[in-house]
């Protein structure tokens, strides 16, 4: 229960302190990224408490969180060279919802983990 709690409580945190400005937009789209979560219906059974996500869920793997980590990185380093409204919204965009699937595969490890 604590694991789905903080599901909703880190990346409203780090929206909270990291895009202070848009706050609630950026805990939104970090918070839609738990639909990463719809990959484990492919799994049998869906639910096993003993069961670490990370490297069992296609969207769990180190490749996908490989591509996760590749986008944040990008959208960070583009940061400083647009800045016209449309491509820093995109940006922005790709950036949130990146950084809500690394928040989303570190709190699976961790409880893979602990």
């Amino acid at each position: 229960m604590l694991h789905l709690l903080l599901h909703f409580v880190v990346p409203a945190a780090v929206a909270l302190l990291a895009y202070r400005a848009d706050s609630l937009r950026a805990a939104v789209v970090m918070l839609s990224t738990m639909v990463v979560d719809f990959d484990h219906l492919l799994a049998d059974p869906i639910y096993d408490p003993e069961r670490c996500s990370i490297g069992f869920h296609p969207l769990h793997t180190v490749p996908a969180i490989a591509l996760y980590l590749g986008v944040f990185l990008t959208t960070v380093a583009l940061a400083r060279r647009y800045d016209s409204a449309g491509d820093e919204r995109g940006r922005r965009l790709a950036q949130l919802i990146s950084l809500g699937l690394l928040i989303h595969m570190a709190l699976d490890w961790a409880d893979c983990v602990l």
